[in-house]
């Protein structure tokens, strides 16, 4: 079973979530970088671009695949890792760590975090994708 923080809130698209104040941190899930295997490439999102919710965010790039980040939130990039460029791997080692992706501000009327699932309901839906 992939690893699911409990204090994360998750995407059915397989992003994470974690809010501190007004700054919110995503990156992939466990279970989406095992899927993936090796990552080999990073595309990150430009600060300041301002993404809705479900909207093609990044692109990450496995030597078996190619998966789009959707966006969880809607609002504005406001940091990349610039780690993951030079470093794709972190994502494989410590994808709730030193492999997140981007930060962001939501946008003062996104309310899109209501469809974020908790750490037990991504469980089920990663249970269920595995049948």
């Amino acid at each position: 079973m992939s690893n699911i923080p409990k204090k994360l809130k998750y995407s059915k698209t397989h992003e994470w979530i974690r809010k501190d104040d007004d700054v919110l941190t995503i990156g992939v899930t466990d279970h989406a970088q095992t899927m993936l295997g090796d990552l080999v490439y990073v595309e990150l999102p430009e600060i300041e671009m301002g993404f809705e919710a479900g909207q093609e965010c990044a692109v990450i790039e496995s030597v078996k695949a190619a998966a789009d980040i959707y966006c969880p939130i809607s609002g504005e990039v406001i940091e990349i890792n610039e780690l993951l460029l030079e470093n794709p791997q972190l994502v494989n080692e410590d994808p709730y760590g030193k492999g997140w992706l981007f930060r962001m501000r939501a946008f003062d009327n996104d309310n899109s975090d209501s469809e974020l699932l908790t750490a037990d309901e991504y469980s089920k839906q990663v249970a269920s994708e595995a049948h």
